[in-house]
């Protein structure tokens, strides 16, 4: 091992930390404009063969279909890749976009509500060499740029080894191996940004609705 590449340990000073409490069933039952801020601060965690990798949620879109234009639900749309939308908040909705790259949400609301938050970064967190190797990222992670393991929903997907495999897991559940905990220790929130969403310019009027939130000055957002 060279001097400049750290061991799994040294690149990850959380390890001998316990994770918090997982987040309960009932904090994801409301609608996805009133949950996605609401996300920001949590801790997604990944358990996998390879190992443990998890991030902070530091910006969130909300999508509260069937109204929303530029939700994936938009009009009832129930498909397959859509029907865990339909069911209870808090399971993991995953989508492949450009065939090559997921995006993970959280699934909001009560059954019936299709709606769903997308995690569009994270500040990484535990498990950084793990994130750094799945990013194809050369020496010590915690020199890296800001954004280069988790800036960005398919980008953090990668970090985390997240897939569609991981599609409908419940996020509440301890033994699931993709889960949302509260932060051990806590994580400072501070001012909670909003504006409009990013990409959907096909949504019309609703790419104007101010659902994209972030923590303000967090060098880890995708577009600061």
């Amino acid at each position: 091992m060279t001097a400049d590449v750290p061991t799994a340990d040294a690149a990850d000073p959380l390890a001998a930390v316990p994770l918090g409490p997982v987040v309960e069933a009932a904090f994801f039952r409301r609608p996805a404009p009133e949950l996605a801020p609401a996300l920001l601060g949590l801790e997604l965690v990944h358990e996998t063969p390879q190992g443990l990798a998890s991030g902070i949620i530091v910006e969130v879109e909300a999508y509260a279909g069937p109204e929303d234009k530029g939700a994936h639900s938009y009009g009832g749309r129930r498909t397959a890749r859509t029907e865990v939308m339909f069911g209870p908040g808090g399971h993991a909705y995953v989508f492949s976009i450009y065939g090559m790259h997921f995006c993970f949400n959280v699934v909001a609301a009560e059954p019936g509500q299709p709606h769903a938050v997308l995690v569009r970064a994270l500040e990484p967190r535990r498990g950084l060499a793990l994130m750094a190797r799945r990013r194809r990222q050369a020496g010590d992670p915690r020199r890296l740029p800001p954004r280069v393991l988790t800036g960005g929903p398919g980008r953090l997907c990668q970090a985390l080894g997240i897939t569609r495999a991981q599609y409908g897991l419940p996020l509440f559940d301890p033994a699931s191996p993709l889960r949302l905990h509260r932060p051990n220790p806590p994580f400072p929130v501070g001012t909670v940004a909003r504006g409009p969403r990013i990409n959907i310019d096909y949504a019309g009027e609703w790419r104007r609705v101010p659902w994209r939130f972030w923590i303000e000055g967090n060098p880890h957002v995708s577009r600061p």
